[in-house]
């Protein structure tokens, strides 16, 4: 078969790991001393000669899949038993646990054009997979020596396999000295692909696909700028932050330890002009129960810090507040000192605002705006409310300013669409005609809310765009369609909060905001767009309201003799088994204050009720839990239906194979229902 782009023969030198590693070595490049093995006894004799701690891993594999590190025969005894039944070659590397890890996206040509377009660098050192591990770009702490040593081997390497079109190479780096061994290359585009694409307005796919054709790269025109080619590398005037977001504690037993196998559902990206600005930024959006840079999150354990979970960037923040200094977080983290002090600094400015309490004067909320405080994040350190302190903030004339993202860094004219929101600026890099009509996206992948919306904000731009109304996106996901620059009139890569969608709103004088295309996000932030006089198209935020509130909603069946299963929110344990026992068992239990089905519970008699009300913990007035009657042997059916003014246009009825009580996205669904009689869909569509 006729292949385009990078010959199949590169991609197998890539892939298999010994051919890999004497490639690299013909031009006098080093890989991590390492040996590829096909038995456990074969890994054990191979670990003795590299000496402990090593690293396994399995080859031709994706995400890191069944890898890990070993200090002792043990360890590496069980790995390789796992790792062996995923793959039939297994490489043992000498570990290089804590050195810096550095990945250059590289594009070459047919015409042996090769260019560096964007370089990373992992906040978290090497032993965390790059899926797992805090990205900044460009990179912050290479010297200009190690950043050209590392770029021109990049592109030595690239021309050597003879890649045609995009791929990555990731590098090791002794952050001591200027040694560095190569980890990998991959010959293809992958998820750092995407992530460089957003983080510089350069788009990768797009110039892959046609140097896979042939083209060369000083005749593709660079889409951005409409004036220089794709032949030269970005500039960036702003930083760039990516976090992960984990959802394991969905998960019962799973361990919340990270390291070099990838279990992140989703990833998100922020930009601001210092490393402070994007990185609480970056926090906020991965949560959006978060406000930032939070000290007072996580306890703080030294373990915690040096075996790396999830929460690991609260559990710095915390340790930050106990006063650690940075040589003691460094010898636990081994993170760069550099990234520390930039922590330090949030922290030490947070104390201030909580010495200060509700005194603020201009000049520390603009000092904190340009950190990346969030004005909640600033109510809740000096004790105040979000809207008092955004109303200070706005007599006090301090707003965000709209800068663009033009792959020049404003070196050369050009107008693009692609805009961030900061405070570390003077002035706006466009104006504001007003009458723009703002969708606002989905946000952060998680369990429960991904590529859906993605496909929903889509469909409303393109729609919104055939009708002939100029559009905004608001979104801050680098793996979605909706963050092309190309799907809006104007994209702001900005958290989805209530401060962020009224700033633009205000500023932009738009025409509405339409919330429905986000899933869970956007509803959240509805009543309080609502209260502040925004625009709110389509259903209005009272009849969101009215369905998202229990009471609400109940009131409303009942209203309409629609029948519902009894529930009660209950504020103690004694009164919930009064109830319980009155409807009788099984009951449903759900505190209150969680989402999409997290720590639901079904009691089948005191006992149960008391063990859960116990796990759910604070059962109290500000955390009531609902207790409904579960229905047993009952059958659930999901009901899809557009509607104009509350006139049902056109339904879709599907019915879960499940009984009630598995959660609709862990259901098997059947469309139409094959189970149903014509009087219960009667019924189903009145109601």
């Amino acid at each position: 078969v006729k292949i385009l782009g990078t010959p199949i023969q590169s991609i197998i030198e890539t892939e298999d790991r010994k051919i890999f590693a004497d490639r690299v070595n013909e031009i006098g490049e080093q890989v991590a001393p390492s040996e590829a093995v096909y038995s456990v006894e074969e890994a054990l004799e191979a670990a003795k000669r590299l000496g402990y701690p090593v690293m396994a891993r399995a080859a031709f594999s994706l995400g890191g899949l069944g890898s890990g590190f070993a200090s002792n025969k043990a360890e590496l005894e069980t790995l390789a038993h796992q790792a062996l039944s995923h793959s039939s070659q297994l490489i043992i590397d000498k570990s290089l646990k804590g050195w810096k890890e550095v990945e250059y996206e590289v594009v070459r040509d047919a015409f042996d054009n090769c260019i560096t377009v964007c370089n990373m660098e992992n906040l978290d050192p090497l032993g965390i997979h790059t899926g797992e591990s805090i990205v900044v770009a460009p990179s912050q702490t290479l010297s200009n020596k190690e950043y050209n040593m590392l770029r021109s081997t990049a592109l030595k390497v690239i021309r050597h396999f003879g890649v045609v079109g995009e791929c990555n190479i990731q590098y090791a780096l002794n952050p001591n000295s200027e040694e560095y061994y190569i980890i990998e290359v991959n010959a293809r585009l992958s998820r750092s692909s995407a992530l460089a694409s957003k983080a510089t307005g350069y788009p990768l796919a797009y110039v892959a696909a046609k140097l896979a054709l042939g083209v060369s790269l000083p005749s593709i025109k660079n889409s951005v700028t409409g004036v220089t080619t794709a032949c030269f590398e970005p500039s960036l005037d702003y930083c760039v932050v990516k976090i992960p977001r984990w959802d394991l504690a969905k998960f019962v037993r799973v361990s919340k330890h990270i390291g070099s196998s990838m279990k992140s559902v989703g990833e998100v990206m922020a930009i601001g002009r210092n490393f402070e600005e994007a990185f609480q930024k970056a926090l906020r959006m991965v949560d959006s129960g978060v406000n930032g840079f939070d000290p007072h999150l996580q306890p703080v354990r030294k373990e915690d810090l040096s075996e790396p979970t999830d929460k690991r960037p609260f559990v710095l923040a915390a340790a930050l507040k106990a006063n650690y200094t940075v040589d003691e977080l460094h010898d636990l983290t081994k993170i760069d000192k550099w990234f520390l002090n930039k922590m330090k600094h949030i922290i030490a400015f947070h104390n201030v605002l909580e010495a200060t309490g509700n005194t603020l004067t201009a000049e520390l909320i603009l000092q904190a705006k340009q950190m990346g405080f969030s004005d909640k994040q600033i109510a809740s350190a000096i004790k105040s409310t979000e809207l008092a302190v955004r109303k200070q903030r706005q007599e006090l004339g301090i707003k965000p300013f709209v800068k663009q993202i033009d792959t020049v860094a404003g070196e050369w004219p050009a107008t693009t669409n692609y805009l961030y929101l900061t405070y570390n600026a003077s002035s706006h890099d466009l104006d504001f005609p007003g009458g723009f009509t703002i969708v606002v996206g989905s946000g952060v992948y998680r369990i429960g809310s991904s590529v859906e919306f993605d496909w929903c904000a889509v469909g409303c731009l393109r729609e919104l765009r055939n009708l002939g109304k100029p559009t905004i996106m608001i979104n801050y996901n680098p793996e979605t369609v909706s963050t092309d620059y190309d799907m809006c009139d104007r994209l702001y890569f900005e958290e989805i909060s209530f401060e962020v969608v009224m700033d633009v709103y205000e500023m932009e004088h738009s025409d509405g905001i339409i919330l429905s295309m986000g899933g869970q996000l956007p509803n959240n932030i509805a009543m309080d767009l609502h209260r502040q006089q925004a625009k709110v198209l389509g259903t209005s935020p009272e009849s969101i309201d009215s369905a998202e509130n229990r009471f609400k909603f109940s009131r409303m069946l009942d209203r309409k003799g629609i029948l519902q299963p009894r529930w009660k929110e209950l504020t103690n344990l004694k009164s919930a088994i009064v109830f319980c026992e009155e409807v009788g068992y099984p009951c449903l239990v759900r505190p209150s204050y969680v989402l999409s089905g997290a720590a639901m519970n079904v009691a089948y008699s005191n006992q149960d009720l008391e063990t859960y009300l116990n796990a759910a913990s604070l059962v109290s007035k500000e955390h009531p839990v609902v207790i409904s009657k579960f229905l047993t042997e009952a059958k659930e059916i999901d009901v899809d239906a557009v509607a104009a003014d509350g006139e049902i246009l056109c339904m879709a009825v599907s019915e879960h194979v499940e009984n009630a009580g598995v959660h609709s996205g862990d259901a098997t669904l059947v469309t139409p229902p094959q189970d149903l009689n014509h009087e219960t869909l009667e019924n189903i569509k009145r109601i």
